[in-house]
């Protein structure tokens, strides 16, 4: 990442004007986490529960589900890294985060923001599932069906949505605009495409 990249995006006086449409706006989320934190709470009353949150760009969604749940869990992080352009990965997967704590015998949810090729998540599945939890689910706020290359098995969806590149709620492209409170899609010509 060169500095020329930065400094057009710190002069800007709002990240908003890079954004091409809203694709979930604040109170669809709002109400979307709330029921997924009411499906948890269902399903993991006295239970043993580890929420998994895959960094960066789950914070923000894993922040609010947390709120979302009235019953006992605990939480870790993983960080993992894909090589490949920005806006596409190879599927080359490493671990720059693992957990804190052992999962063996624990209910585990992996907490994710998006999941597109499948890759990424596939891997991290079958790392933790050798690591013998009494059970392993997945929830993802966005999912792109239509870029899946891996067979993989989602317990619970936010939202699906199109292949568009988006960003906002965690999301970023280059590390910016985590902070805007929707799903937005972004401007083809911010990261080089055609429009």
């Amino acid at each position: 990442m060169s500095a020329s990249f930065h400094r057009p995006i710190f002069d800007k006086v709002s990240l908003h004007q890079d954004i091409a449409k809203v694709l979930v706006d604040e109170v669809s989320l709002r109400q979307r986490v709330r029921e997924l934190g009411e499906i948890i709470n269902r399903e993991y009353a006295h239970k043993d529960l580890l929420l998994v949150s895959v960094l960066k760009g789950s914070i923000i969604f894993m922040a609010d589900l947390i709120r979302a749940i009235t019953i006992p869990h605990e939480i870790d992080f993983m960080a993992t890294s894909s090589y490949g352009t920005g806006v596409s990965s190879s599927g080359v997967v490493r671990i720059l985060k693992d957990l804190n704590t052992s999962i063996e015998g624990r209910n585990v949810i992996i907490v994710e923001d998006i999941i597109d090729s499948g890759h990424t998540l596939n891997y991290l599945a079958r790392i933790l599932q050798e690591r013998q939890p009494a059970s392993l689910r997945i929830m993802t706020l966005l999912d792109k069906p239509e870029r899946r290359e891996v067979d993989i098995h989602v317990d619970w969806v936010g939202f699906s949505i199109p292949n568009e590149f988006v960003v906002g709620y965690g999301l970023d492209y280059n590390e910016i605009y985590r902070n805007l409170p929707y799903i937005g899609v972004l401007k083809p010509s911010v990261y080089g495409a055609p429009e």
